[in-house]
């Protein structure tokens, strides 16, 4: 755990939030916050605003054959590794108490699921939008990071949205490229600083040409961490 890194300290206090962390996990993070007051800070606004999410007011029904294409799935990777998939590795999922930040990632991995079987994604990163929950996935495949908007963000003149990156260790973020019109990127594998579990994905606002600086200036607007499916 980085707590001296802004954008991990918030992740962290978000995955604290929501119950995700392992007992180990959540023994270290506690022993910091009492001595951290900007952590104890970032997790009391995650809570007041996990409190005001809300689930969807309409059932999200899934595609025909979604249920084939999961059997399908789990066969095929149980011959290859132990069974792993979002419904079981994800404590995530066992965040009942926090319905509308689950609606969201269902709603995401319904997405998913709607993939052509030849572009099953390898890791994806359900970015969490600080006021509207899910607002982006990100889909990392053999080939490219793929990210595509669940929801559209409003973009205010003289500015852009930014997409980032920064692998667990890294000294510090790389950037993806400035978002079109539709907020979609498709990034090629070769120009990323690496790949893996846990890898930090975050959208800002920065001004129309992109951050001045080798990192985010501008306000984070959703983030989250690969996961392997």
């Amino acid at each position: 755990m980085n707590f001296s890194d802004r954008d991990e300290m918030h992740l962290l206090a978000g995955e604290y939030a929501l119950g995700l962390m392992s007992p180990e996990e959540t023994s270290v993070f506690e022993r910091e916050m009492q001595r951290n007051p900007a952590l104890a800070a970032a997790v009391g606004e995650w809570n007041d605003r996990l409190l005001t999410l809300s689930p969807p007011q309409h059932e999200i029904a899934p595609s025909a054959g979604v249920w084939q294409r999961i059997e399908r799935d789990l066969s095929r990777k149980a011959r290859n590794r132990p069974p792993l998939s979002l419904w079981n590795s994800l404590p995530f999922w066992r965040a009942s108490g926090f319905a509308g930040a689950i609606a969201s990632a269902l709603l995401a991995f319904g997405l998913l699921l709607s993939l052509p079987e030849s572009r099953s994604p390898d890791y994806v990163a359900v970015l969490q939008s600080e006021n509207t929950g899910a607002s982006w996935v990100v889909e990392i495949d053999k080939e490219a990071v793929r990210l595509r908007p669940l929801a559209t963000v409003s973009v205010p003149p003289g500015k852009a949205l930014q997409f980032w990156t920064k692998p667990e260790g890294a000294a510090g973020p790389t950037s993806l490229g400035l978002l079109g019109p539709d907020q979609r990127a498709v990034v090629p594998l070769s120009k990323l600083p690496g790949i893996g579990t846990n890898q930090l994905f975050e959208v800002t606002l920065e001004p129309a040409s992109g951050s001045p600086l080798d990192r985010p200036t501008g306000a984070i607007l959703a983030l989250g961490k690969a996961v392997p499916l």
